[in-house]
């Protein structure tokens, strides 16, 4: 390939069929799609899953959901809590340009958040936040979300729209029944969450839960309305290895063989600020005898088991991506890749977006 490197590059067609078994698999189930977009972090992609099928996207940051907002995506979750009055005057004034739901899971946030939008004149949506084991945030199950609807309900600049959770905890479960006990159980604890809601007289129409390493679980239980799968768009070799999701790899980045000091080890110009590999080692393609592969800031070295004096300096060797939400962020484009053509560069909008 004739790209300069270090490149992050994603085969477009691996892709598409990716965004494309995601948004098949939910609407089998009957269940609405909001991708996560915290890894991709690109509009244009955002906008292939919709046209696939997804009704909008999940964010994990404020920034995030500006930029999609800006690119004409309408309906957006921000899977997270907006706490401090500089994002969250943001966040109402963000209302004026795309229905921006945020998570809560305590009362006086949710009371800054009221103050904010009857300022701002806007109506804002929240979704309760509900810990089912991933021991992050979240209310408990159960009653005291009960409690916190009740609370929202007192706030009329504010709308109770739903719960959100996220079953992480089970994703790396190895074994195929015991995951799918484990998710099962799990959602089922935000499922009768949202009955209780509902008993207790709450409309509760989102029910959001399921990431790409449990989806194909999540989306066939009773009582989920939407999962959040992402990351299965692009995939990688955690996905695959650690969350065992059998999405094709689309993210890969290009090198260049830039040292042989001798015929068992390859210096590459790719190091940590081009790839992470604190989630999962990124796997050179092709390459046999690979004995490790380790980084440094701006170099990789991969030690063979075997002499190979057949790579010469200025070779390309081609990485799967070890954990594409680490990095994706360290690059300004994304280069769209068909039968070995760049036929597309995206910007890269959304990193950065920490705020």
């Amino acid at each position: 390939m004739a790209l300069d490197t270090p490149a992050l590059m994603v085969d477009l067609d691996v892709m598409q069929a990716n965004i494309e078994r995601i948004a098949n698999a939910c609407k089998a189930a009957g269940i609405a799609w909001r991708p996560h977009m915290k890894g991709i972090k690109i509009p244009a992609i955002a906008h292939k899953a919709i046209k696939a099928g997804a009704l909008g996207v999940t964010c994990a940051k404020l920034g995030e959901a500006e930029v999609m907002a800006a690119s004409g995506i309408g309906d957006i979750l921000v899977a997270n809590q907006i706490v401090g009055a500089p994002k969250i005057a943001r966040l109402t004034g963000l209302q004026r340009h795309a229905h921006v739901k945020v998570l809560v899971d305590n009362r006086e946030n949710v009371s800054d958040l009221a103050a904010a939008a009857r300022e701002a004149n806007v109506r804002l949506p929240v979704a309760i936040e509900v810990d089912i084991g991933l021991s992050r945030s979240g209310v408990a199950p159960g009653e005291q979300a009960v409690e916190l609807a009740k609370h929202i309900a007192t706030e009329r600049a504010l709308e109770f729209v739903g719960i959100v959770a996220w079953e992480g905890h089970a994703t790396s479960i190895e074994n195929p029944q015991k995951k799918i006990a484990e998710v099962e159980k799990s959602v089922a604890l935000l499922t009768d969450t949202a009955a209780l809601l509902r008993r207790s007289g709450f409309a509760t129409p989102i029910v959001s839960c399921g990431g790409t390493g449990t989806y194909l679980i999540t989306a066939k239980l009773p009582g989920v309305t939407e999962v959040q799968a992402g990351g299965g768009i692009l995939s990688d070799v955690r996905y695959r290895t650690k969350f065992h999701v059998d999405h094709p790899y689309a993210l890969t980045i290009l090198s260049t063989v830039i040292s042989r000091p001798n015929d068992r080890r390859i210096i590459c110009d790719a190091g940590k600020k081009t790839m992470s590999h604190d989630a999962a080692v990124p796997i050179p393609i092709g390459l046999k005898d690979v004995a490790s592969i380790s980084f440094s800031a701006e170099h990789s070295r991969i030690n063979l088991d075997a002499s190979n004096a057949d790579i010469k300096v200025g070779d390309k060797i081609e990485f799967v991506v070890g954990y594409g939400d680490t990095t994706v962020l360290l690059h300004d484009d994304l280069i769209g890749m068909r039968d070995d053509r760049v036929e597309i560069v995206w910007p890269i909008l959304g990193r950065g977006k920490l705020r």
